[in-house]
């Protein structure tokens, strides 16, 4: 395996030269700059990237980790955020946490340990500050709030707004025993939620009603069921994510209700499924791109020390689709 020692001796130069010429750290005569690419080109020289990074102490890597791979939601984030940093030069190491807080903070040490230039981090953990706040490396929180000390930048969207305007949609669709599957109290985004929806049952004179559930589709499965038990007239009902929205779909029309006329369903994100699936869903929009792609530049503007935001506040939005019907006066997007 060719080395830049070998190169250096093939072109009649010295190895920093070489370095210089491949890194184009300082000015090098052009004869010998010519002399130096030609090797390269002719031997197909590649410097050892681990030793560059080690050197340059940057290994142009992002290290994204994600809560659970499944999620359509955090597919959709994982992908805006590689195409803005390949767009800067950046490549991703991407881990899955799997909910497990300690494979969380092993994925922190590993990254910190390889490297990598900056952690984005999606978290459902309450205890990851603590291991935030120890991390050699910058790091930029992503749809939660987790206010550690040395995270570089907070992305998310606006929840309580998505949380109002999903009750708001069902009142003003007739329903009047509207059922919340609330997230874990413990993130910031479900506490937010929650909160608008508690907002618009004190408006309209609402009791609130409730459940807890986890956002994944087998969770939403059991849910329901416990849904019908606890609130059999139910005829509303605001999903945590798409994903259990779909769930909730399914055992209603197992049992012989009729989507939307007898329960109506939101979801929450917006992902690509929930305008495929027949009935299309109705849901709350995050601009799931945008945020991915403020992330990864809010990241690397920290890394390069360019001016950057510290706080971005996304707004969302509602979009009806088959799963809820509008009263008449209402509005349809």
């Amino acid at each position: 395996m060719i080395s830049i020692r070998d190169v250096a001796k093939m072109a009649g130069v010295s190895p920093s030269t070489v370095s210089r010429v491949m890194n184009g750290t300082a000015k090098v005569n052009e004869e010998k700059r010519q002399r130096v690419l030609n090797v390269i080109k002719e031997t197909g020289f590649k410097p050892n990237e681990t030793a560059r990074s080690l050197y340059k102490k940057s290994a142009r890597i992002i290290g994204v980790i994600l809560p659970n791979i499944q999620n359509p939601f955090f597919n959709g984030m994982a992908q805006a955020i590689e195409e803005e940093a390949y767009s800067r030069g950046y490549r991703l190491m991407l881990c899955n946490s799997d909910n497990n807080l300690e494979k969380e903070k092993n994925n922190i040490d590993l990254l910190s340990r390889m490297n990598a230039d900056g952690i984005i981090l999606l978290t459902n953990q309450d205890g990851i500050r603590e291991t935030i706040e120890k991390c050699k490396v910058p790091v930029v929180i992503l749809d939660r709030e987790v206010k550690a000390d040395n995270q570089v930048a907070c992305i998310r969207s606006d929840h309580y707004k998505g949380g109002r305007l999903a009750a708001e949609h069902l009142v003003r669709c007739g329903c009047r025993k509207i059922v919340n599957m609330r997230g874990d109290q413990a993130l910031s985004s479900a506490r937010d939620r929650f909160e608008g929806y508690l907002e618009i049952c004190r408006k309209y004179e609402m009791a609130p009603c409730y459940i807890d559930c986890r956002y994944s589709f087998r969770e939403g499965l059991k849910k329901t069921e416990e849904i019908l038990k606890l609130y059999p007239d139910v005829d509303g009902i605001i999903a945590g994510n798409d994903m259990v929205a779909m769930s909730v779909y399914k055992v209603l029309s197992k049992k012989g209700y009729r989507v939307p006329e007898d329960v109506q369903i939101i979801g929450y994100d917006n992902i690509s499924l929930s305008e495929l699936m027949t009935p299309e869903l109705t849901t709350i929009a995050q601009p799931i791109s945008d945020m991915g792609r403020a992330s990864a530049r809010a990241l690397i503007d920290y890394v390069e020390q360019k001016s950057n935001e510290d706080n971005y506040h996304f707004d969302v939005e509602l979009i009806q689709r088959d799963t809820t019907i509008m009263k008449e006066g209402g509005s349809r997007k």
